[in-house]
């Protein structure tokens, strides 16, 4: 695992999208796993620069989110399908019909997970897979629980991760209670893992994370069992 540790937010964002540019010129046809949530949209927002920079192109990009709200309507502006289009495929030359989201709207939420993971491993999974961290260790909606699930899977919501999302909705008796996302076997399958960690109230789980246990009371630590990992943070994350 390398650790990369910033300065500042802004510049946490600027090492994890010069990292993405640099494999996507390599690879034109790249298959991109992305996270949602605040910490990487400054990610997002710098990969659209260099896209109207004329530096990197979308337009043979394939990517993957790890999860969305169940159920929600995928042109709620609480969704991650919105979230997604609004902080970058909206920005960028990608073409949408290779955008994925887990449906969070489908009326057999567990034959969609199904489909998901089927899709995702025609690709050959992500060349680069994009991971935020929650505050109890969660990755996409894998909560700490006594067994984690390895595929895509419909999940309960704890209610840490309510009142953390609860901020986007109007109160957090609107936040949906269940959702889609990719396990963490489908998760451990990309082939190069980015992770990004910002701000003080990261510091613990960052902790976790740093240390050589691997616990699925914080599920994040799985990917320590990952050959290729980068964690980009900031001081405030690290710090102590």
């Amino acid at each position: 695992m390398e650790i990369i540790v910033c300065k500042s937010y802004e510049e946490m964002s600027e090492r994890g999208a010069a990292i993405i540019a640099a494999a996507m010129k390599e690879k034109p046809d790249f298959v991109l796993g992305l996270a949602t949530g605040s910490t990487p949209v400054g990610m997002y927002h710098a990969l659209a620069d260099k896209n109207r920079a004329g530096e990197i192109d979308f337009s043979r990009v394939t990517t993957y989110n790890l999860d969305e709200y169940y159920p929600i309507d995928p042109k709620n502006d609480q969704s991650y399908r919105y979230f997604m289009n609004k902080n970058l495929f909206d920005l960028v030359n990608i073409d949408k019909a290779n955008t994925h989201v887990p449906d969070g709207s489908a009326a057999d939420p567990e034959a969609a997970c199904r489909a998901y993971d089927e899709a995702y491993a025609k690709t050959g999974y992500a060349d680069i897979q994009v991971l935020g961290i929650g505050r109890n260790g969660h990755i996409g909606f894998n909560e700490p629980d006594a067994a984690l699930t390895v595929g895509t899977h419909v999940t309960g919501l704890t209610e840490d991760t309510i009142d953390a999302n609860s901020r986007f909705f109007a109160s957090a008796d609107e936040v949906p209670t269940h959702a889609l996302t990719m396990g963490m076997g489908t998760i451990l399958k990309a082939k190069k893992i980015l992770m990004l960690i910002n701000g003080k109230q990261k510091h613990e789980v960052l902790t976790a994370l740093l240390d050589d246990k691997i616990t699925t009371a914080v599920p994040a630590t799985f990917i320590k069992l990952h050959s290729d990992v980068v964690v980009i943070c900031d001081e405030e994350a690290y710090r102590g």
